[in-house]
């Protein structure tokens, strides 16, 4: 880690890029960046409307018409591509034919996101969010560009001249062309440091269904994955990792993997040890036969259930003070009623289609080109350059396609690129390595979500109304050691641990939060939804509980403590309108579960139908209610809650990852086993019209899913299954 955080000190604050418009091969590229401080607004989100446009690389007019929009983010199957290219086509005025996408280089400078800082990379759901403004931007300037290039051509105003679907028009003397006719010109006027944007009134795509861009490709097959980079020379490479969190290498025979057909070589790396052969089966087939002892001094050799134990015992003392408001011990201490209840969390695998893989090859002058699905590029680059002593401008990223990742693809030390480029230096560079992890090696790699557990106690008054709430939860922290340690944990606390809870909407008088960070040597990581995919859990399913104490039905308990979350308060009345949510309406074997969120300035509500037969769980239907502001693509945002559901109902319902002597017990899809078509729930989703700015959707539509479930469960049953996966006395999800 502290090669990283030197490589990353060494990044340039600012890069003097084109100067203004550029001409290169008959084409316009422009954009815009907005400059300036990051200045804290209501919601307590950086400023993303101030400062000045300058000139940077976010479209490109060819000559023969067609419109890259260069996308910054990667696309893992979320459609951010389709989403960004909308924006900017919309401002433009482009003919959506004609657009195109091509991902950005890594370069910080030009390319950050404007909600992390100054680091180029993909999640918290913000690619449209930090964008939105800096494409529109992009878009109207090079409109701006193309009107004044035909305006001093045609010799007439620009007030006359009309834009649409790629077409420049003059119509009073009947005169047009297309953009790819005008692109050169184009490029030699100034740019418009403010440029005119248009009202919603005008636009044609943003709020439309358009066709996503990737939508051919991924179907015809001629989209590129990572997994698709071959090289000319390319060889591959497999790495025996230690069965243990912290093993490391003691002693390797590799005499009978050197023997194998098509193994060329056999090298030990920090991780473990790579096998490099002709192509992937011969590096499988040779890492079945290395001899390989393990020092496991320093591992984590216990057993997930000793862990847990631990934590349940350090949760009975108090913890670090995450939020606190009024004496919640006092108001207990006098409610009529008091509850109580434990929710654990178990360790959960990102599991993504496209398992873990990349490739890097060095050039004749020493610098080096890497292949794969970056979602941190400038970290990835730090890392790369770290790994093999070079600076990071000499280490070119090429961001490919990426088969899903929920997070397992950004990790904050870039691991499998440090694992690639370690194998690079240990090889000098030889030939390309594409590192290929099998889908055991993702499984049982780490850089899970974390193991959690909450504990909960509130009371009510006479009136069933909450009176105190103390709310204490242990966790692994995955900031604390991190390069982004510094921007998101504050006294010990680790705002992506907290979050959805230390910062309620609900109504709550007396409230006190505490948080223990755990020390396990599991490595954990971000999973789709981060501190949300537990947080929202506890919290909704205890307001279930709650309301039914109180003789209460749990949407308007809901609604009567949310009077200050009018947008929160909106999904959730929707959510239930549209399900036909009746209090009372369950009946034995069957019920109606409700949960609503808000994550990454996104909300969410749902509600779940469920029956309860032969001792297990069946989702019928979901119904969910999103506001995201804008919805620059209904479609997308659809897409990514009828995914959210299809990617989280496994783990509501069976998913989770075990630890023996502290060797990991699920290791493939068959103990490990995905949602399969036949157990999808009917999904109707709700978009509320908005005109705030866009927030993103692809992770929260996660967290409410659980809680919805596991209330309907309730509802059905008369039983709290609190703790995921849900099974409780023989009733399990299946």
């Amino acid at each position: 880690m502290p090669k990283v955080r030197q490589a990353l000190e060494t990044l340039p604050s600012r890069r003097a890029f084109l100067g203004g418009a550029a001409v290169s091969a008959g084409a316009i590229l422009l954009g815009f960046h907005l400059a300036g401080p990051r200045q804290a607004r209501a919601s307590g989100g950086p400023d993303l409307s101030g400062g000045p446009a300058k000139p940077n690389a976010f479209v490109r007019i060819a000559a023969d018409d067609t419109v890259t929009v260069m996308i910054k983010h990667l696309d893992m199957g979320q459609g951010n591509t389709t989403g960004l290219a909308t924006i900017l086509a919309d401002e433009l005025d482009a003919d959506w034919a004609t657009v195109r996408t091509a991902f950005a280089p890594a370069d910080a400078a030009l390319y950050n996101n404007l909600l992390m800082g100054p680091v180029q990379g993909t999640g918290g759901s913000t690619a449209i969010a930090n964008s939105w403004l800096q494409l529109r931007r992009a878009g109207a300037a090079a409109r701006a560009m193309l009107v004044a290039a035909a305006a001093a051509r045609w010799a007439v105003p620009a007030a006359e001249i009309t834009v649409s679907r790629g077409v420049v028009a003059h119509a009073a003397s009947n005169r047009s062309a297309r953009f790819g006719d005008l692109a050169e010109a184009a490029a030699a006027q100034p740019v418009p440091q403010e440029p005119t944007l248009k009202r919603p009134d005008q636009w044609t795509l943003i709020g439309t269904r358009v066709p996503r861009i990737d939508s051919a490709a991924k179907t015809d097959g001629s989209a590129t994955y990572a997994m698709d980079i071959r090289r000319p020379g390319q060889v591959t490479a497999v790495v025996l990792h230690s069965p243990r969190f912290g093993g490391v290498v003691k002693r390797v025979d590799d005499k009978a993997a050197r023997a194998m057909p098509g193994v060329l070589d056999v090298v030990t790396i920090p991780t473990g040890v790579a096998v490099i052969a002709k192509d992937t089966w011969s590096a499988i087939k040779g890492r079945e036969v290395l001899e390989v002892a393990w020092d496991d001094s320093a591992a984590e050799t216990r057993s997930s259930g000793a862990i847990l134990a631990e934590y349940r015992e350090r949760l009975k003392s108090p913890g670090l003070v995450a939020s606190r408001r009024g004496d919640a011990d006092g108001a207990i201490a006098g409610a009529a009623k008091v509850l109580e209840a434990e929710f654990t969390f178990p360790y959960l695998a990102h599991a993504a289609m496209e398992p873990l893989n990349a490739t890097i090859e060095r050039a004749p002058d020493g610098s080096y080109d890497v292949f794969a699905g970056c979602q941190l590029q400038t970290i990835e680059q730090a890392v790369v350059a770290a790994t093999l002593g070079v600076t990071t401008d000499k280490v070119r990223l090429h961001t490919q396609w990426a088969g899903g990742s929920f997070g397992r693809r950004a990790t904050p030390g870039a691991d499998y690129f440090a694992e690639t480029a370690s194998i690079v230096k240990a090889t000098e560079g030889k030939a390309p390595v594409h590192l290929v992890w099998t889908r055991e090696d993702d499984m049982a790699g780490g850089f899970y979500r974390p193991m959690v557990v909450h504990k909960l106690r509130a009371g009510l008054d006479a009136a069933g109304a909450v009176v105190g709430w103390e709310h204490r939860m242990i966790g692994k922290s995955i900031m604390i050691g991190s390069p982004f340690e510094a921007m998101l944990v504050k006294d010990g606390i680790d705002s992506t641990t907290v979050e959805g809870a230390s910062d309620t909407p609900y109504a709550l008088p007396a409230y006190r939060f505490e948080v223990h960070n755990a020390r396990e040597g599991v490595p954990v990581l971000w999973w789709r939804s981060v501190g949300h995919t537990h947080t929202a859990h506890a919290m909704e399913v205890f307001i279930d509980e709650l309301a039914h104490a109180a003789g209460a039905d749990p949407v308007a308990y809901r609604l009567g403590m949310l009077k200050s979350a009018p947008r929160l308060s909106g999904v959730l009345a929707l959510a239930a309108e549209k399900a036909g949510w009746t209090a009372g309406a369950s009946e034995k074997g069957r019920g109606l579960g409700v949960a609503a969120h808000e994550s990454f300035g996104s909300y969410v509500a749902m509600v779940a139908d469920v029956t309860t037969e032969d001792a297990k769980v069946k989702v019928n239907r979901i119904v969910a209610a999103v506001d995201v502001g804008i919805a620059v693509n209904p479609d997308i945002i659809r897409a990514q809650v009828e995914g959210a559901v299809g990617f989280a109902l496994s783990s509501v319902l069976r998913n989770r990852i075990t630890l023996e002597d502290g060797v990991v017990q699920e290791r493939n899809f068959d103990t490990y086993a995905p949602t399969r078509m036949s157990e999808m729930p009917l999904v109707e989703v709700h978009i509320m019209p908005s005109t705030a700015a866009p927030t993103g959707i692809g992770e929260p539509g996660v967290p409410v899913i659980a809680p919805a479930i596991s209330n309907a469960v309730f509802a059905a049953t008369g039983r709290r299954l609190r703790s995921l996966p849900l099974e409780l006395g023989g009733l399990k999800g299946v």
